[in-house]
Parts: structure tokens; sequence; C-alpha cells
């Protein structure tokens, strides 16, 4: 579904709206839907942390590991572009689509997982011996390119 561009309200008198209440109300929507992008990101980064062993932070900040690096950051370019086709999809309708995002990006996210447990038992490709590795090796970016084409399946999907 293609979102249509509709037309500014023609009222006149009483009923106009003005320029600051149209800016606001933009504001408040770009302000709700970052704040909803980022709480989405925070849960894909704890579910990918679940999935591999030690702490991810400790991982990219401090070993500067660079396969759970990159699963880290093509899970959360997932959910970017999943959030991103919540909004287009929304057509302007911010609380069904903030709420549209909330799901898509959930279930998004448990599709990642999916596809990273599934690529553990069906190819062999386990995320938690990738990340022993200190070089980046090339089943990170295989899942990596998973989770990018993942995302963009369901932020297709969204649209």
């Amino acid at each position: 579904m293609i979102p249509t561009p509709q037309a500014a309200p023609t009222v006149t008198g009483a009923d106009t709206i003005s320029l600051a209440e149209t800016l606001g109300r933009g504001a408040l929507a770009i302000a709700s839907y970052a704040a909803l992008g980022v709480i989405l990101m925070i849960i894909g980064f704890y579910v990918i942390d679940m999935a591999i062993p030690g702490k991810l932070s400790r991982l990219i900040k401090v070993d500067r590991n660079p396969n759970a690096t990159m699963l880290t950051g093509s899970g959360l370019a997932a959910v970017g572009l999943i959030v991103a086709a919540s909004i287009w999809s929304s057509g302007g309708a911010l609380h069904e689509g903030l709420l549209a995002t909330a799901a898509f990006g959930l279930v998004g996210i448990a599709v990642q997982t999916v596809a990273m447990v599934a690529f553990d038992k069906v190819v062999g490709i386990s995320v938690r011996e990738l990340v022993k590795e200190s070089d980046l090796q090339p089943g990170t970016r295989l899942l990596a390119v998973t989770h990018v084409v993942i995302g963009l399946i369901t932020a297709v999907a969204v649209i």
C-alpha cells in the first residue's frame, strides 16, 4: 500500500490550523517515531546480546570484536529499515503508525533471531562460534547480509 499524499485542510475562519500547530504536530510525530525507533534498536541490541556468549557491549567496545560488531550493526540496520517503512506506510496517522511500527519492529527482531538459530541448526553457522574469533569471518558476512535482507523483506511487507 503506497501512502497517498493528502491535501492540506482548506478550512477558513476559526477552524484554520496555524503554522505553529502544524509544525508542533510534525515535531511531535518525529520525536515519537524517533523514540520508538531507539527503543526497538535497544531491544534488538539486547536480543543479539542474549544470542551470543559474553557481554555484547564489552565485545564491541573493549575487545573490538569485528564479528559481534558486524552482526549487531546489521541487525540494527534491519530494525531501522522496518521502522522507516512503518513510518512511510502510516499515512500520517500517528497513533496507528506508532502501534504498527512497534508491532512490525518486534516481529522483525523475532524473525532475525529465528534466522540466526536456523542458520546455526540447518547450515551449521553458529553465531556463538563466530564471535569467539578475533578476525572477521565469512559466516559473519553471510549472517549480516541475512539480517539486512530480512529487515528489507519485512519493511516491504509493511508497505
